[in-house]
């Protein structure tokens, strides 16, 4: 297995939360794990945004980190998300580290009084109460500033940043502000790799790996041999599907990929409220389409 750091600078696929009429259903990702970890997908990540993280209860969210690891069984390293109240992180990162996740992706609290510093503490509890685990800040907002940045990275155990903000300029600034050992990673997925990539971030986030693992990977390994133009031809293959994910203030982002888990035969259940579900019929036809051109509804079987 890879060690941590060549997981971060790979893909942190992003798995959905199945779920089956009120309850969580992780079994139901087996088959798209497998097939992620098969095309090679780096690192797995549970309870991110695109596993509708806002939308499960803290008992939910420990069953996802500790079913999904024994559904992984040791074959790539688990990126485990924590957050929301103190209390709740706490519970999660110890949770996930019970699991044997490799790292925590710390997301950035949504509280209105959000102070920087308050973060820092916010990130040496989760720290303490994971014994340790290497931790990535997960920054969906930059405005708090580039020494806050820094300031966040200094903290013990920090070994990466997913960067989803987009402004390559303030985070190349902040890449020059900290420790060089800090991975950056591009955290809006594989249309934004080339211009994160171009200021120093390795590997990216991606919600493609749950229906379409294989190109996602090929995304990467254009992105790493420097060949831009084969990197942007290929994302432009799978435009359509972010631009579908970003409809509605970003609110039918796991809508796209649930649905187009379900003609793909992997049906994972809605999206819970406030996420859209279903999609428009608008929405489903240019869905439709992308899946038909690039052949990835489910195959008959004789």
């Amino acid at each position: 297995m890879m060690t941590l750091d060549q997981a971060l600078t790979g893909i942190s696929g992003i798995l959905v939360t199945p779920y089956e009429g009120e309850n969580v259903a992780p079994a139901r990702l087996a088959p798209i794990i497998d097939r992620a970890l098969g095309a090679g997908m780096h690192m797995p990540v549970v309870n991110g945004n695109t596993g509708e993280f806002y939308a499960l209860t803290t008992d939910e969210a420990c069953t996802m980190v500790r079913e999904v690891a024994g559904l992984i069984a040791g074959r790539a390293p688990l990126l485990a998300g924590v957050g929301r109240a103190l209390p709740d992180a706490l519970r999660l990162a110890r949770a996930s580290a019970d699991a044997g996740a490799a790292a925590l992706m710390v997301h950035q609290p949504p509280d209105p009084f959000v102070a920087p510093r308050g973060v820092v503490d916010y990130l040496k509890a989760v720290a303490d109460a994971s014994g340790g685990l290497p931790m990535m800040i997960y920054l969906r907002n930059d405005a708090i500033g580039t020494g806050a940045i820094a300031d966040l990275c200094a903290v013990p155990g920090v070994r990466g940043v997913k960067w989803a903000t987009p402004n390559p300029q303030k985070l190349a600034e902040a890449k020059a502000a900290c420790d060089p050992s800090i991975v950056w990673v591009g955290g809006l997925a594989e249309v934004w790799a080339p211009t994160f990539y171009a200021v120093g971030a390795r590997g990216f986030t991606s919600g493609l790996i749950n229906i379409w693992p294989e190109h996602s990977v090929a995304i990467h390994a254009a992105l790493e041999a420097g060949d831009y133009a084969k990197a942007n031809a290929l994302i432009d293959r799978m435009r359509v599907f972010e631009d579908i994910r970003a409809q509605e203030m970003n609110g039918t982002n796991v809508t796209g990929v649930k649905a187009a888990l379900i003609a793909q035969g992997l049906d994972c259940g809605p999206t819970r409220p406030p996420s859209a579900w279903p999609l428009t019929r608008a929405q489903q036809a240019l869905l439709d389409r992308f899946i038909a051109d690039n052949n990835l509804a489910q195959k008959e079987t004789a």
